[in-house]
């Protein structure tokens, strides 16, 4: 298999894509203004202890305090040295540890030295532990311990002893060491050099902390590109790529020193073309955000991250196979179960992660499909652990997480759905909006209204639930006018009095004791909306324009067909010139609205395109009556006056 490392660098962000065979299946992304943290270690403050948690909070400086659990206070001599970001792994689960009281260990402003091991992700502050472990290029050091261990990925018998037996003829009285899986075959000199290396940098650490406040920086892990090449760049990979220069000198003189024999596989990219497009890496990149992968002959996965778990979908797709439904299915599963291990390396996705497999008959074939993703997660650097299939075809697996994942890293949810990627129906919100209206007059007795809402639910009512509104004024005698106000969210919308310019919902919420400080009438009041008194707001106007007298009641149908009985006239008609406009606020948003419906989303009294376009360059919806006197100015040619 060839493996190949491409390092896009620029003053902002570095990039690091890991290939193999030509294929993408690590992104590693650091930007100047959010450097990674995990490895670093500070002078920590306790700022809280909870006993109940068994565990503290710790101040290190950083915008949310790290969380402390009283098993990370004591030292483990690990097993493994698979975690390749900064701290070792710990051998045992928390249950079998021997953990301390957190309350008798650590008091409310005890300075403590902490070494973070994961990435502050979602709400959550950073993973921290009292167990500081250094890792070199062959060896990770624990100064708390006193331990001698190899890889267990290292399998020779003989090449684990010779590597153990020079550990524990080099190695200081002091401190715990690893042996890592690149100290594999590796010169006795070389494995000296970095036990050396490592004791001296401990030794800085500690005169370090005799010095420093708390909270404060002790000492700051290597940069990315560095700890590449401390991490990643072994013999197993062809050739590193790297579109910097003063990047590539830095690595030169870092593998002179520690791996002079991986300096020739280390390559400035010199060509015009932009690198990660060369490599493809780029176009793999705008994929990794979607939820949708399509596999090899029709089949695709569909992954979901939520707060809890992540779950993946495996689905036939457009491939009907040769023979029979239960090779068609194994089949799929196997190109997913590939695919799921590489996905999980690329997005980077940790924690609780439940693969939903397409159901088998065969156990043989179900055996074949679980091993298919266990081989294929073997190359993944984080720690996995894969649970049998179950009879419904699920497999429940763990990864370990130590930064947020690439998805939450590229994108933010979106302000409009807030994430949940659905918005109310308009059916939904029409009723809605009917039921508000009754609601309103039954409280109030108020029976000249008007409904305030995006222009999208405005066509909607105009064009849908004419007939409703229409039902809804003869019930109650009312006069009802919809004005379309683009500021507002898709699931806000507002019953204000013509009579006094009041929010009705809004006075009613208060009453009741409800949410309904402006509040959108949908799912859960998620977004506030903008008021329609906020000045220089689109579609709505303040109190001070509001209406002397209220308009008398109007049947919705009967203006809308005269609406539209008014167009064709109106385009037989010449043009009038118009008289010189002072100039006008222009719009910057666009009217999405306007486009989808023509142009005509206004009110049951029959607003007029020319109407509604004086309104716009207002920088305000229009009132009830202003549609009137501007087809009056304009002797009733609505399209010739725009």
């Amino acid at each position: 298999m060839r493996k190949d490392i491409i390092v896009n660098s620029n003053p902002h962000e570095i990039r690091v894509g890991i290939l193999e065979d030509g294929e993408l299946v690590e992104m590693l992304i650091e930007r100047a203004d959010a450097k990674r943290i995990v490895g670093n270690i500070y002078m920590g403050k306790v700022s809280s202890v909870k006993p109940g948690l068994q565990a503290a909070f710790v101040d290190i400086g950083l915008e949310r305090a790290g969380f402390l659990h009283a098993s990370d206070l004591v030292h483990e001599d690990p097993e493994d040295d698979d975690d390749v970001d900064g701290p070792a792994p710990r051998g045992r689960s928390r249950s079998t540890r021997e953990v301390p009281d957190i309350g008798k260990t650590l008091k409310v402003g005890d300075h403590v030295l902490v070494q973070v091991t994961k990435e502050p992700i979602s709400s959550k502050g950073p993973r921290l532990t009292a167990d500081i472990s250094l890792p070199g290029r062959f060896l990770v050091h624990m100064p708390k311990g006193r331990h001698v261990g190899v890889s267990r990925k290292i399998e020779d018998r003989h090449e684990r002893a010779r590597l153990k037996q020079i550990l524990s003829d080099s190695k200081p009285e002091e401190g715990a060491f690893i042996i890592r899986t690149a100290a594999e075959g590796g010169e006795e000199m070389a494995i000296r050099n970095d036990v050396r290396y490592l004791s001296d940098l401990w030794r800085g650490i500690s005169e370090s902390v005799d010095t420093s406040e708390a909270p404060s920086l002790v000492h700051e892990d290597v940069g990315m590109v560095v700890g590449l090449i401390r991490d990643i760049f072994k013999e197993d990979v062809n050739e590193l790529v790297i579109d910097d220069k003063d990047d590539y000198e830095r690595l030169l003189k870092y593998v002179k020193i520690f791996a002079p024999d991986l300096r020739q596989r280390i390559r400035l990219y010199r060509e015009s073309q932009a690198m990660f497009d060369r490599y493809g890496i780029e176009q793999e990149l705008r994929k990794s955000t979607e939820n949708r992968v399509w596999l090899k002959k029709g089949g695709y996965i569909i992954i979901e991250q939520t707060e809890a778990m992540v779950s993946v979908d495996v689905n036939t797709g457009r491939f009907t196979g040769k023979r029979n439904q239960e090779d068609t299915i194994t089949e799929t599963n196997l190109y997913a179960a590939k695919e799921v291990a590489r996905q999980l390396r690329l997005r980077d996705i940790g924690g609780i992660i439940v693969v939903d497999f397409i159901d088998m008959e065969s156990e043989a074939n179900k055996k074949r499909v679980e091993r298919e993703l266990t081989t294929a997660l073997k190359r993944d650097r984080a720690r996995t652990k894969v649970f049998p299939i179950s009879k419904l075809g699920l497999i429940e697996m763990s990864r370990q997480r130590v930064r947020p994942s690439l998805t939450s890293f590229l994108s933010d949810d979106c302000p409009y759905c807030k994430g949940t990627g659905k918005v109310l129906s308009l059916a939904t919100l029409a009723n809605r909006v009917e039921r508000e209206v009754h609601r309103v007059f039954h409280r109030t007795g108020e029976k000249v209204v008007q409904i305030r809402c995006n222009p999208m639910l405005a066509m909607h009512l105009l064009r849908e639930k004419a007939e409703q509104i229409e039902e809804l004024c003869e019930e109650h005698g009312m006069s009802i006018d919809i004005l379309d106000d683009p500021a507002l969210h898709r699931e806000s919308f507002q019953v204000v009095s013509l009579r006094t310019d009041r929010d009705l919902l809004r006075e009613i919420d208060r009453q009741d004791g409800a949410a309904g400080d402006g509040r959108p009438r949908g799912r859960g009041n998620r977004r506030k909306p903008v008021s329609a008194t906020t000045s220089g707001s689109r579609g709505a106007a303040s109190p001070s324009a509001s209406p002397k007298r209220a308009p008398q009641p109007e049947r919705v149908k009967e203006r809308l067909a005269e609406s539209a009985a008014e167009k064709p006239a109106a385009r037989e008609q010449a043009p009038r010139e118009r008289a010189p406009r002072e100039a006008e606020p222009r719009e910057t948003e666009p009217r999405r609205a306007d486009d989808e419906a023509g142009g005509i989303v206004g009110s049951p009294r029959g607003r007029t395109r020319a109407g509604r376009r004086r309104g716009r360059r207002g920088g305000r919806g229009r009132r009830p009556g202003e549609g009137e006197q501007s087809n009056q100015e304009s002797g009733g040619g609505g399209d010739d006056a725009s």
